[in-house]
């Protein structure tokens, strides 16, 4: 899904509670890793893993000049022969430490993914997640955006709401700005992508 058809989901899901809950969460994932510099790994499960929502999550990272947002994919089924962006393993949990996010993206939570993201967690990590928003794995979690099955929205279109908005830019403080800070602001409009074309 483009850029072009995000923003028209957007403008359906106008006055629906999506809108607000995809961005506060979004708000969150982006808090956590800017805050930290980094530090962003997302996981699913062995039958889903979140492919989609890491490519979308590298895109934004480079579109609104914030490569905390750029994820590590945690795979379940990783080896070492295959390339370095695909060969990181259920280990890279275990590994993690405070300071780093982990974002769960997944229909369904499993055993032994839940027994690492419990480790994680008591390793102070933020543990997010995207799901049914019910059982062991939202108890676990931080904060959780709740995908129910049968809600008019699936898991693979909430990625994108909530990775489009994790690429925006926010708002500037209400008040007096510095210099450097409406100097950026401008280096930022200039350098932004084109709009997209109507």
């Amino acid at each position: 899904m483009d850029a072009v058809r995000v923003a028209l989901l957007r403008e359906v899901l106008a006055g629906t509670e999506w809108l607000g809950a995809t961005r506060r969460f979004a708000g969150v994932l982006r808090g956590s890793v800017v805050s930290h510099g980094g530090g962003l790994l997302l996981v699913g499960t062995a039958v889903y893993e979140p492919w989609h929502l890491a490519a979308h999550l590298v895109d934004e990272a480079a579109w609104s000049g914030t490569p905390e947002l750029a994820p590590t994919l945690v795979r379940h089924d990783a080896r070492p022969c295959d390339p370095a962006h695909l060969a990181v393993g259920l280990g890279r949990i275990e590994a993690a430490r405070r300071g780093e996010t982990l974002l769960v993206a997944s229909p369904s939570g499993d055993a032994p993914l839940l027994e690492r993201v419990s480790a994680a967690r008591r390793a102070g990590v933020l543990i997010l997640s995207l799901g049914p928003g019910e059982g062991e794995l939202t108890a676990l979690s931080h904060e959780t955006l709740a995908v129910p099955d049968g809600s008019e929205l699936g898991l693979d279109t909430v990625q994108h709401l909530v990775s489009a908005a994790a690429g925006e830019t926010l708002p500037p403080p209400r008040g007096r700005r510095r210099f450097g800070d409406r100097l950026a602001h401008l280096a930022e409009r200039l350098t932004a992508p084109p709009p997209p074309p109507w």
